[in-house]
């Protein structure tokens, strides 16, 4: 895990311990912010010290009224060491202003410039100032930032990840009261997802109330990944690719064949599909829960087999990825069936679109291989499913109710899904899929894994 923003500095003669304790409770990886004068310096010189650590150089809102010219000559020479990766903290803080306004503002538009200057992230920090923040993020037009321990509402989260601004999540997500951040923390979606500690603040449920370090880490991971419905290697592995692809540092995965979320193996078969769903993840990011599915080329069953190893200890196999599956039919049946005879079960995600690739009904050559099947209805009729799948096949629509129709007659588990987009009358899809007799699942926009 990477803790994305805490104050080492501030833990003095203890730094060693306490960045042990963070590497055995499993973080890697910690980036330590500098927030005023006194504090840069020790940032570098600690990130210098320990591989493991990162740093920001900034100046808080707290201490711009200490901010002048040769402060921002010194971020900037510090900004060029090749372990400072940000500049921040960063931002407004209206609650306290320990600072007068127009001098914070002045301090963070300065650091801003200097940032878009140098090509750097920034951290921001927006204390009961999100409007003036955003208006001064916008008018720099700052794209890369993430707003750190945020605090503020739904709307206005939606607004920061609507800039392209990553969200970073505190150990107040654990907090019984804290039901704001929980509603945020459920709605982030994966690619713009962090989570920090923060220390020595903000100590998390059951630490509340102590000093807060990097190892407490864990606690709110595992906060997030309750909220989310997924585990805490999952929130691992998002967040891990979020923060080295803002920051630039680690190496960011590959495409993968085989990727796991929660107890669950999806077989990335093939990127190419029938259809161009403009509401299709695979067109704005190569990543699903932290995942690199852009694949280099198509693997082979082989390759699928020896990367599945024991099927048993997954819930299921899924055929799913960035494209069709049925485009690869008879590999398919080859893995499936490798899958079954070693005790595995099976699931394919699908546009149903198999019988109009293959030019025959492929079902019955199915039977006995998968255990349930997912397609994709997306619509309550043919024009409109047209206009938001793009389908290679005008008559698309038809074929893929047939094969709603077919599945029921050859696989145990038939369900069929719509993405809630404004053209899709969810009731009409409902009805269709009563009338067939299968389930209807309704998939979130830009909500996938």
């Amino acid at each position: 895990m990477i803790d994305s923003h805490c104050h080492l500095e501030m833990f003095k003669e203890e730094i060693p311990d306490v960045i042990q304790r963070a590497y055995d409770a499993g973080v890697n990886t910690i980036i330590t912010i500098g927030s005023d004068i006194e504090s840069l310096d020790e940032a570098v010189k600690i990130a210098e010290q320990y591989p493991m650590v990162y740093a920001t150089v900034g100046i808080h809102p707290h201490d711009a009224k200490d901010f002048n010219e040769e402060v921002l000559k010194k971020i900037f020479e510090l900004s060029r060491h090749p372990k400072v990766v940000a500049i921040g903290e960063i931002g407004l803080d209206y609650h306290y202003e320990h600072s007068p306004r127009d001098v914070q503002r002045y301090a963070f538009i300065q650091q801003l410039e200097l940032a878009r200057q140098i090509g750097l992230p920034v951290v921001i920090h927006s204390r009961e100032a999100f409007d003036d923040t955003v208006a001064i993020l916008k008018e720099q037009n700052v794209h890369k930032a993430v707003m750190h321990c945020f605090s503020g509402s739904l709307s206005q989260a939606k607004k920061a990840i609507e800039m392209g601004f990553f969200i970073s999540i505190s150990g107040v997500v654990t907090f019984k009261n804290a039901k704001k951040i929980k509603e945020v923390a459920q709605f982030i979606p994966d690619d713009y997802l962090m989570i920090e500690t923060d220390a020595p603040y903000l100590a998390p449920e059951p630490k509340r109330g102590r000093r807060n370090e990097p190892a407490f880490l864990i606690y709110t991971a595992k906060a997030l990944a309750e909220l989310r419905a997924v585990t805490v290697e999952d929130i691992d592995r998002i967040t891990t690719v979020n923060v080295n692809k803002l920051f630039r540092i680690g190496e960011l995965p590959k495409g993968e064949i085989a990727y796991k979320i929660r107890n669950t193996l999806y077989l990335n078969v093939t990127n190419r599909c029938t259809n161009i769903c403009r509401f299709c993840v695979r067109f704005h990011t190569d990543y699903v829960k932290g995942h690199n599915l852009r694949l280099e080329r198509e693997p082979s069953a082989r390759e699928l087999i020896e990367a599945i190893g024991d099927p048993k200890q997954y819930k299921e196999i899924v055929f799913c990825g960035y494209g069709e599956p049925f485009l690869r039919l008879d590999l398919i049946k080859e893995v499936a069936k490798w899958i079954k005879d070693n005790g595995g079960k099976v699931r394919v995600n699908t546009n149903g679109q198999g019988n109009l690739i293959h030019g025959r009904k492929i079902l019955p050559e199915l039977a006995g291989l998968i255990d349930s099947i997912s397609i994709s209805l997306n619509a309550q009729d043919k024009e409109t499913y047209n206009r938001i799948c793009n389908p290679s096949n005008p008559d698309a629509y038809e074929a893929v109710i047939e094969f709603i129709k077919d599945a029921k007659k050859y696989v145990p588990n038939v369900q069929v899904t719509v993405v809630d987009l404004k053209e899709v009358d969810i009731r009409k899809c409902e009805e269709i899929a009563n009338s067939m007799g299968v389930k209807l699942k309704i998939r979130h926009l830009d909500q996938v894994g």
